[in-house]
């Protein structure tokens, strides 16, 4: 199931939006003035007792671009669910699911999720709620590319599978008229089996 504030899909406690961020010392000084120092390779999750302490550092970075967003003139709610999009983009998904550093840069990961993933994930899919996780996730690569941590053409390519609503609305109503075994052909466009680290996953 999606994210709902303070709750994770996997009903465990997710981020506190409301607290404050320390990285390098910085806290939201560091939101303002657009200074992280992080390690990316920190990021990796290397072996299954690992992503506990991957996800914890996803935590971080994701409160650091949510109190960004308050410094940039966003209410705390709009913050909020930009942030919860781009929360369970990276930590259901591309962390805990695809097993990724959420700094590699992999052309295809947002349409994976949106066109596929979040459908087939999802009790009720719905090209609204949809489309709110993609905003998330289009603020949050903006974010990671003015501080130089993603490359220009990477968030061109991210930029570009989130803005394809069209597309994803097509997918959630082809995945509700499939019939026997068409979800194996319906699983192949955009096929979930591409670009996994996780061990035991094609």
């Amino acid at each position: 199931m999606p994210l709902t504030r303070g709750s994770t899909a996997k009903g465990q406690a997710g981020p506190d939006w409301s607290a404050t961020l320390k990285i390098g010392n910085k806290g939201k000084e560091a939101a303002s003035a657009g200074k992280l120092e992080i390690d990316k390779d920190a990021f990796t999750p290397v072996a299954h007792e690992d992503f506990m302490r991957v996800d914890s550092l996803c935590s971080a970075i994701l409160l650091n671009f949510y109190e960004h967003l308050q410094a940039e003139g966003l209410s705390a709610e709009d913050a909020t669910e930009l942030a919860k999009g781009a929360d369970y983009f990276i930590r259901d998904f591309v962390v805990d699911f695809k097993a990724l550093n959420l700094f590699y840069e992999l052309p295809g990961i947002v349409r994976q999720f949106a066109g596929n993933w979040y459908i087939s994930n999802t009790l009720e899919p719905d090209i609204g709620q949809l489309g709110g996780h993609l905003q998330g996730i289009r603020a949050f690569y903006r974010f990671l590319h003015e501080r130089g941590f993603i490359s220009a053409a990477y968030l061109e390519a991210i930029e570009n599978e989130s803005s394809d609503l069209a597309y994803y609305e097509r997918r959630i109503e082809t995945f509700w008229e499939i019939e026997g075994d068409g979800f194996i052909a319906w699983e192949a466009e955009g096929t979930l089996k591409e670009g996994n680290a996780k061990p035991g996953r094609a």
